[in-house]
């Protein structure tokens, strides 16, 4: 079928025919007549089939139409990939808007907008804050439903699904999953047709690699020469022939040192304009750090030599980087964690997992499931590149290899399961649903879990007693009123409309109400809530940690030691933020990515921003202490540089440099020389300029200026 025959216009079909969609692919044939006709669909295919295109088609008939549509999906990062494919609808008059942050709003902006791109918990949050155009959707794609399996983000997932399903039963779902084992139990959940596929664009052959040959499932093999350890001449041949590789290892150490090691068969590989083309993005990624880390010289070193590394210790800028120029040859091998598996596209000729375990701190280590596997290996081949992908899994031993042939490449993937059946997703969930008055009574909340997934597989009897749990919990702490109906108090509905586990809300509550102003124990307090993951303790921090336990003040009463000592660590990275301990000196105290501190700092301005809410409730004096925090930990500065962080581009490292210049508030820079300030450290003629712009002093910089100044700066020597 062609895109001319889809029956939704010459446009629709030019903006295809643009992108180079010449016809579609058998399993977008086969699931098109139903998802443009309206129908509820699950499509469960294999990476890079196609299915994003049928729901995007989907959407755009129905909103040409006037119709209005949600585009759920479970990572940030995959929101800004489907944003950058519906704009190119947006020619058609579509209004596309992406909302993944704040969950404190319901967004009002959103109303004018055709298409909404939504992470799992914006989308929740939307329906907690009683968005009106939520009632008006007509289509909600649902990307990498399987993942309702994981036991943080699924209950999400599948509570707002069932909610949509109720609120607005005429809105058609779309549903897109990996090939699973029980996909058909989700399309019968959702009342929809059920379309699997195994076809890929590029054939895939999985393979066993030990002992200098690739056995593939088919019975074929392929010698590969030998070029020092596995790895390397995996990596080799395929550069050899053109290909690129993907390297997925379970720890983040491990890829930064296959990367370093690999980088000399990438470099060997390259071409001049392939040289010049990964020098530039090498110096790209050092200008875009805040400031330089040891971590961003390692990467830029080996991007330098068309190899990367990528996992989530690294800054979300570093990621889209390295996920970009390797779409576009640019990098040519990289080794990651199993982070880079989900869902984002990014195809390679071969993908090699060499671990097929990962630790587990209370298990040690533990399988990778096959369906994680059987994700990474879908990144094997290029469309339009590749006649065939290849997914190699690493044999240590002989013995090894009709293990690893059985259980991950002949094995079928794991059914998935609810994880609603948790206490800590039903108190959340419960909550939510009494406080935006979805359930008024106990008969009418069991009849909405009656309606979700977890239901459907199973007897709802089975939790009968955690609910009763939750709801004893709910009452007992004042979050929901009893006597026959169930109505939220207003600290019940605070608490929901701000995103928080009803348990963190009450460690809040309590620390609230004693009487210290300090800021280390109210950073505690919130790093002692269940919504604030915690940091590992390496044998080596139990020293400091243990002596800031003996001389800090708390808030809240702990009484398992080791839990203490991990929100300790915890709390003391946001200080040090907030302290402006520079990012190198926090990596090597905490054992961090600079990812990982912007990660804390997130979650950390979230919960401060919670608990001041809450003092308007539980004890006012305590917002004056807590509002400053909020932006303190968002910029990560002292309180001093306040004022100079107002300003568009200037962060704690220009503000720093801004104030030892003695330009210690914005007043000042009103007085200031435009030459003046280019010359301070980390500024530069266009953040000069940009702040007089600001002030009303200059005019904007252009952008031959700011081409001509990057142009000239950070080269990867200047890193110390």
């Amino acid at each position: 079928m062609k895109p001319s025959e889809l029956g939704l216009g010459k446009d629709v079909a030019d903006i295809l025919q643009s992108q180079g969609i010449k016809e579609l692919y058998p399993p977008q044939e086969e699931s098109i007549g139903p998802a443009l006709s309206g129908k509820n669909v699950v499509l469960a295919m294999p990476t890079a089939s196609g299915k994003s295109l049928v729901a995007y088609l989907a959407i755009v008939k129905s909103v040409l139409k006037g119709g209005k549509a949600l585009y759920i999906v479970p990572l940030r990062a995959l929101a800004s990939e489907k944003y950058d494919d519906l704009k190119a609808f947006e020619k058609l008059g579509i209004k596309v808007a992406i909302s993944i942050g704040d969950f404190d709003s319901p967004d009002p902006t959103l109303e004018k907008f055709d298409v909404i791109i939504a992470t799992s918990e914006k989308a929740d949050s939307l329906l907690r804050h009683r968005a009106h155009w939520i009632e008006r959707l007509t289509v909600v794609v649902a990307d990498e439903i399987h993942l309702m399996n994981d036991g943080g983000r699924g209950p999400t997932l599948e509570i707002t699904l069932s909610k949509l399903k109720q609120i607005n039963p005429k809105a058609q779902i779309v549903a897109l999953s990996a090939t699973i084992k029980n996909s058909q139990e989700i399309a019968d959940w959702l009342k929809a047709e059920h379309i699997q596929s195994d076809w890929r664009p590029v054939p895939l052959k999985e393979g066993v690699y030990y002992d200098e040959a690739i056995q593939f499932s088919d019975n074929s093999k392929r010698e590969i020469a030998a070029r020092g350890e596995k790895i390397d001449s995996l990596v080799a041949d395929s550069l050899k022939e053109g290909g690129q590789c993907i390297i997925f290892v379970n720890t983040r150490r491990s890829s930064e040192a296959m990367a370093s090691r690999l980088k000399r068969y990438t470099e060997s590989s390259q071409t001049r304009e392939e040289m010049k083309k990964s020098t530039d993005l090498a110096r790209k990624i050092m200008r875009k750090q805040d400031e330089p880390t040891s971590i961003g010289y390692k990467l830029s070193r080996c991007v330098e030599n068309g190899c990367a590394f990528h996992h989530a210790g690294l800054t979300n800028d570093q990621r889209k980087l390295i996920e970009v120029n390797f779409r576009n040859g640019v990098i040519k091998c990289v080794a990651a964690t199993p982070t880079l598996a989900a869902g984002i596209n990014l195809p390679a000729r071969r993908v090699i997992i060499r671990d097929l375990t990962r630790f587990d701190e209370n298990f040690g280590n533990v399988p990778i499931p096959v369906l994680e596997i059987k994700q990474m290996s879908g990144r094997a081949g290029r469309p339009q590149f590749d006649k065939e992908g290849e997914a190699v899994l690493i044999a240590k031993k002989k013995n090894d290899v009709p293990f690893i042939m059985e259980n991950y490449l002949l094995g079928e993937p794991e059914r998935i399961e609810s994880k609603l059946g948790s206490e800590p997703a039903l108190r959340m969930h419960i909550l939510a649903s009494i406080a935006t008055k979805h359930v008024r009574n106990e008969e009418e909340l069991m009849s909405f879990i009656e309606s979700t997934f977890f239901a459907h597989q199973g007897d709802v009897w089975t939790i009968e007693d955690k609910i009763q749990n939750v709801l004893d919990f709910l009452m007992r702490e004042e979050f929901v009123e009893g006597n026959g109906k169930l109505a939220a108090t207003f600290f019940g509905k605070r608490t929901s409309d701000l995103y928080i586990d009803p348990l963190s809300a009450v460690i809040m509550r309590d620390a609230l109400k004693v009487e210290n102003n300090k800021v280390f124990p109210h950073l505690h307090a919130v790093c002692a809530t269940p919504d604030m993951p915690k940091l590992y303790l390496r044998r080596g921090d139990y020293e400091w940690v243990e002596e800031k336990e003996r001389k800090a003040e708390f808030l809240v009463d702990r009484d398992d030691y080791e839990f203490l000592l991990a929100e300790i660590k915890t709390a003391s990275l946001i200080e040090e933020w907030i302290g402006e301990l520079s990012e190198d000196r926090m990596i090597e105290k905490f054992g961090v990515g600079p990812g990982d501190i912007r990660r804390k700092a997130e979650m950390g301005e979230w919960l401060i921003y919670s608990m001041k809410e809450l003092s308007r409730i539980f004890n006012k004096k305590k917002t004056k202490l807590l509002t400053p925090l909020i932006l303190r930990i968002r910029y990560g500065i002292k309180e001093e540089l306040l004022d100079l962080v107002s300003l568009r581009g200037i962060g704690r490292v220009r503000a720093r440099n801004l104030f030892q210049s003695n330009f210690k508030t914005v007043n000042d820079l009103k007085k200031a020389d435009e030459n003046e300030l280019a010359r301070i450290p980390g500024l530069g003629k266009v953040i000069a300029r940009s702040i007089k712009a600001q002030l009303g002093g200059a005019k904007e910089i252009t952008v031959e200026e700011v081409i001509e100044e990057a142009e000239g700066q950070s080269s990867l020597s200047d890193f110390s």
